[in-house]
């Protein structure tokens, strides 16, 4: 009898409850398109958001979903990262969860889909970029923007290195996609760690300084093209991100901004997540 697979949609969670909507409204799209059962749940956090706050429905989380699926006796799971890149939250902390579950259940499958961009950061799938550069353009063309305009890729930033390099990458592609549509394309992170260990992460947004156009060109407007993919404290409507941007308004190092929209929104993460998920199959079913 052929297998059937529950996809367990993940991302790392969030307080907010629009997060886990979002999510939840990708899982049921996504489903439609695969024909599959599938789950949005979070590695973390969003458990806590209180049940009234999600329509009655309350979140849940991986681990919690691991342990129901045994006393279920669901047996096959996907877990299908909507990560951007190869965070340790998928390489480390989803792996423990799946040794736990396995402890509990020797018999138990999962199957671990790459990240949207795939796991080689030095080679991401040209469809993030394509999404980025899509969102970009549409904001230059709906705000009669110049030539001089400067764009800026910005993601939360972290403690590895590799996804620092996916940023990088990520914005070359997208420069090459943009040609001379803008002026400047510079990757910077919303925050990083202290210490030289993490420089990997500069410049930060907040720090962003256009040294290559002149002073009055650096005061126009700024496009930011938001590597991010749901809502939450960090990219949801006065979340982090906002507030550093509003400060350079401020601070008159910019005259207005005007950001993409998140990168889950975009249809084409449909195509990308649908092939995620039939790579994995096509390996189990080679095995």
């Amino acid at each position: 009898m052929k297998k059937q697979y529950t996809v367990l949609l993940f991302d790392n969670g969030s307080l907010r409850p629009d997060a886990t909507f979002a999510l939840r409204a990708i899982a049921k799209n996504l489903s439609k398109q695969l024909g599959m059962r599938v789950e949005g749940v979070s590695l973390l956090h969003s458990h806590k958001i209180e049940a009234d706050k999600l329509n009655g429905e309350p979140a849940t989380i991986i681990r919690r979903r691991f342990k129901l699926g045994i006393s279920n006796e669901e047996h096959h799971f996907i877990c299908l990262p909507l990560f951007l890149g190869p965070s340790l939250a998928i390489t480390d902390y989803l792996m423990e969860l799946i040794e736990e579950a396995k402890v509990l259940c020797p018999e138990i499958e999962i199957l671990v889909a790459p990240p949207l961009a795939g796991w080689d950061v030095t080679n991401p799938d040209h469809r993030l970029a394509q999404i980025l550069a899509e969102q970009v353009s549409t904001i230059i063309g709906q705000n009669a923007l110049s030539r001089s305009t400067n764009l800026v890729l910005v993601d939360h930033g972290s403690p590895i290195e590799k996804l620092s390099i996916l940023r990088n990458t990520v914005t070359n592609q997208l420069k090459d996609l943009l040609g001379n549509s803008v002026s400047t394309t510079t990757a910077c992170s919303m925050e990083r760690r202290e210490g030289e260990a993490y420089a990997f992460n500069d410049p930060l947004l907040e720090t962003i300084s256009f040294d290559t156009v002149s002073k009055d060109a650096s005061l126009e407007s700024l496009v930011v093209a938001m590597f991010f993919l749901l809502p939450g404290r960090h990219a949801g409507e006065g979340g982090d991100v906002d507030e550093i941007l509003q400060g350079l308004v401020e601070n008159a190092k910019i005259k207005n901004f005007f950001k993409t929209d998140l990168i889950a929104t975009h249809p084409l993460i449909y195509s990308i997540l649908e092939d995620r998920v039939k790579s994995v199959l096509d390996n189990s079913s080679e095995a």
